[in-house]
C-alpha cells in the first residue's frame, strides 16, 4: 500500500511538490526543475502522485507510472476551493493533496 501522497503543481520550468502521509502529516515541500523532478521521483518509493489535469500532466503521468508511482489527475475546478491562502505554486500543490483526500 502506498502511504505517501505527492501533490505536484506543474509549471514551465519549476515544479512544486507537497508530500504528505495518507493521514495528512507533511513529509516534504520541494521546488524542483524538470530534470531534478524526474530524478527525485525516480528515487522515491511508490506513492500516489496527484496533479491538476492539463496537457503537460498527461505526459508527466506516463513518466511517473514508468518509475512505479500511481497517478491521479484532478480537474482544476475541484482544486480551487481548497487553496487556503494566496494563489501561488506552493499553495496549489498543497490544495491538490487536500482535494485528493
Amino acid at each position: 500500500m502506498k502511504d505517501t501522497m505527492i501533490g505536484v503543481d506543474l509549471a514551465k520550468h519549476v515544479f512544486v511538490l507537497h508530500g504528505t502521509s495518507t493521514t495528512g502529516e507533511v513529509k516534504f515541500r520541494k521546488k524542483l526543475s524538470r530534470r531534478q523532478f524526474s530524478r527525485f521521483m525516480s528515487e522515491q518509493p511508490p506513492a500516489l502522485v496527484i496533479m491538476e489535469a492539463c496537457g503537460g500532466a498527461h505526459y508527466w503521468a506516463r513518466e511517473m507510472v514508468k518509475v512505479g508511482h500511481e497517478v491521479k489527475l484532478i480537474a482544476p475546478q475541484y482544486v480551487r476551493p481548497f487553496v487556503k491562502r494566496q494563489k501561488n505554486d506552493a499553495a496549489d500543490a498543497e490544495a491538490i493533496v487536500v482535494a485528493a483526500r
